[in-house]
């Protein structure tokens, strides 16, 4: 099995113990933020809904049906995995017609969706309308919760490395084995939704060995001279070498220059040029370049536990991923299956 982020560094040193994540999709509770509030009037019917054990796709599908649209007609601001119990907003195009009663679409699906809340909205849901998610996660099989407890203190403290999970890869690292092999001319990918997959794996993987590269050289918390840092507008400057702690970002890699300059474009382009298949399918598809932190910090991160479990919740910007912070606390056994992308 290729697991894509076994060789990435680890900000708070490899966790010594071993638990299990998703022993049941209870264990895994998502609850996603929308950027605003619906407006209450408008030709976009949101709905909330509760699923458990599915994944977003089949219930925008079902969710579809049930209104009477084609699949087309609704959409999201983030997929939710599948193995997980998670609340999301849709958004169903009705113009002129009613709010669609969805009594016999949650009795159709006994135990996996309820209906948290609906409103009218002037505008569909796009990926940008997500803010954030929160967390409630639980770890078990664990040989001695309370001693995690210093190692979750500086992660709520200090952060995790901002990693993208193994989720943007696909299983076994697929999508990055198809990116590989499209950008070495073996294989072509005319399915655009496909294509979207395969171009996001690739750009994933160039941050996170990036963003490991900085782990391993000391670089994570001190800047190189030509660093670009994200201020609280998001907006990115370029900074001199050896300042402490700020908000370093690390490339998602597109088809033009690195706008990075002197030492910190120098050490990407070394690592990024380690993978040129990987380049050239970025470069083919002129992905734009965009920045991303290289520090994921949980917010409002709180933790329990008894004889062998434990449970943390937290909130993460949209984006971010939550195997990210756990990689970091323990070796989690992953009983659920992955879905392909999930934000």
């Amino acid at each position: 099995m290729t697991d894509l982020l076994a060789p990435l560094a680890y900000l708070h040193g490899q966790p010594t113990q071993s638990g299990t994540l998703k022993a049941s999709p209870d264990d895994f509770i998502v609850s996603e933020s929308l950027g605003f509030t619906p407006s209450g009037q408008g030709e976009h019917f949101l709905v909330r809904i509760k699923k458990r054990g599915e994944n977003t796709q089949y219930v925008a599908n079902e969710l579809a049906k049930a209104c009477g649209v084609t699949s087309r007609q609704v959409s999201w601001a983030g997929l939710k995995d599948r193995h997980a119990v998670t609340e999301q907003w849709f958004s169903v195009h009705l113009p002129g017609k009613d709010d669609p009663d969805l009594a016999a679409f949650v009795e159709t699906h006994p135990g996996v969706v309820s209906i948290e809340g609906t409103a009218r909205h002037q505008h569909k849901l796009r990926p940008g309308d997500l803010i954030g998610n929160q967390f409630t996660l639980c770890i078990r099989q664990l040989t001695d919760p309370q001693a995690l407890l210093p190692r979750l203190e500086a992660i709520a403290k200090e952060g995790v490395p901002n990693y993208f999970g193994a989720q943007r890869f696909g299983r076994e690292g697929n999508n990055v084995a198809i990116a590989r092999a499209w950008g070495r001319g073996e294989r072509k990918v005319r399915d655009k939704s496909k294509r979207s997959f395969y171009l996001s794996a690739a750009r994933a993987l160039l941050f996170n060995q990036v963003v490991s590269a900085r782990l391993k050289a000391g670089l994570f918390d001190q800047t190189l001279a030509g660093d670009l840092c994200m201020d609280e507008q998001k907006q990115t400057n370029t900074v001199e070498a050896g300042l402490q702690k700020p908000t370093i970002t690390a490339p998602m890699t597109g088809d033009n220059a690195l706008p990075t300059t002197a030492d910190a474009e120098q050490f990407e382009l070394n690592v990024v040029e380690q993978e040129p298949d990987l380049l050239a399918v970025i470069r083919d598809n002129r992905m734009r370049h965009d920045r991303r932190l290289i520090r994921l910090l949980p917010q409002a991160m709180t933790w329990s536990h008894d004889t062998d479990t434990l449970t943390v919740s937290f909130f993460l910007p949209a984006g971010a991923f939550a195997t990210a912070v756990m990689r970091e606390v323990v070796i989690a056994n992953e009983q659920g299956e992955r879905d392909a992308h999930i934000d």
